[in-house]
């Protein structure tokens, strides 16, 4: 129990200390991130960064609101990461601290990428700074999907739009993550589950091209089941493994 009350404490000064810290200086949220890329990670770091994911969630709340007004769609996401898929990511990637737009989020999924497109317009329409980071033909590591990166109260929020078979393949994603290392979902991992995923992901991209043509949005709706059906069997198979 002390040794709770005296953690509680060095949060609350971390908190306290904070405070300027989220409204004067990126400088000391970059110097926080990089005490925690190194590891250098102390309780008092923890409880600045804690205070800083927090921070996050009015603007989160805001943001949200906002798509349901202009796309009339109920969003999932969360108001902020945890403090340890912070401090993995500070480490995996050279972004530093006050850059990360990802630290509060949300996500939705449409039929199609006809659907994609006029969702991801309407909320632009309402969300003046918004910016839209395309990732359906620069994937990355075969994740397919729009991005809106939107900033309310001075904290980018970052907004998922995602297509059902953009969805299906990101859970297959997760789901060989889980069983196999997350590395996979970075380009690392075994060669079977990236050429898994990349096969599925090209054949995402082929099908959804083709739902943006006239003349061959018919076929599209054709081996649309197909495709789907593919993603799910792969996704079974590989969580019974």
């Amino acid at each position: 129990m002390q040794r709770s009350i005296g953690n509680l404490k060095h949060v609350g000064k971390a908190a306290k200390m904070f405070i300027g810290v989220t409204t004067t200086s990126k400088t000391q949220i970059d110097q926080l991130g990089d005490r925690l890329r190194k590891g250098e990670v102390s309780e008092e770091d923890i409880g600045l960064l804690e205070s800083y994911r927090l921070s996050f969630a009015e603007a989160y709340e805001e943001v949200v609101a906002c798509i349901q007004n202009a796309a009339q769609l109920e969003p999932t996401g969360r108001r902020a990461k945890s403090t340890t898929s912070i401090i993995e990511k500070l480490r995996r990637e050279t972004i530093r601290l006050s850059q990360m737009q990802d630290i509060a989020g949300c996500r939705l999924v449409v039929r199609d990428v006809l659907v994609q497109d006029k969702v991801v317009e309407q909320i632009r329409g309402k969300l003046a700074k918004a910016v839209i980071v395309g990732r359906r033909k620069q994937p990355s590591y075969g994740y397919r999907a729009v991005h809106i990166i939107a900033t309310a109260r001075n904290r980018p929020i970052e907004i998922q739009v995602r297509t059902e078979l953009q969805h299906l393949w990101a859970q297959l994603s997760e789901k060989l993550s889980d069983a196999r290392g997350s590395a996979i979902k970075y380009g690392g991992g075994d060669s079977e589950s990236r050429r898994l995923l990349s096969t599925l992901s090209q054949t995402v991209e082929d099908l959804e091209d083709l739902e943006l043509r006239p003349d061959t949005i018919d076929l599209a709706r054709v081996m649309k089941p197909l495709v789907r059906s593919l993603v799910e069997l792969a996704s079974a198979v590989q969580g019974g493994k």
